[in-house]
């Protein structure tokens, strides 16, 4: 059974950081030349694209997060890491690896 468990999150001061972790089981993740990345919905919204790999393997990020997250990948596990966060980050954090989805990770981030 192919499942990806995310794992990290929670309650965040602003300004604070978050380091969330994506682990692959049943299945091997490549993230050059695959769709890998991790995406966030917040209340109202739709789901959009945080970070993920390109198809060289390059690390890409949106505009929202450019500059203060870092998304990477070691021992079949993806990791993301956002520093400096702000109420605006407040989501459910998911994470993708193909056509299989995290669990999903409650992230708020108040005071």
């Amino acid at each position: 059974q192919v499942q990806l468990v995310q794992s990290g999150g929670g309650l965040v001061q602003p300004g604070g950081s978050l380091r969330l972790t994506c682990v692959g089981s049943g299945i091997r993740i490549n993230v050059i030349g695959n769709g890998m990345g991790w995406y966030r919905q917040a209340p109202g919204k739709q789901r959009e694209l945080v970070a993920g790999f390109a198809r060289d393997g390059r690390a890409v990020y949106a505009d929202s997060v450019k500059g203060r997250s870092t998304i990477t990948d070691a021992e079949n596990t993806v990791y993301l890491q956002v520093d400096s966060l702000k109420p605006g980050d407040t989501a459910v954090y998911y994470c993708s690896y193909l056509d299989y989805w995290g669990q999903g990770t409650q992230v708020t981030v108040s005071s």
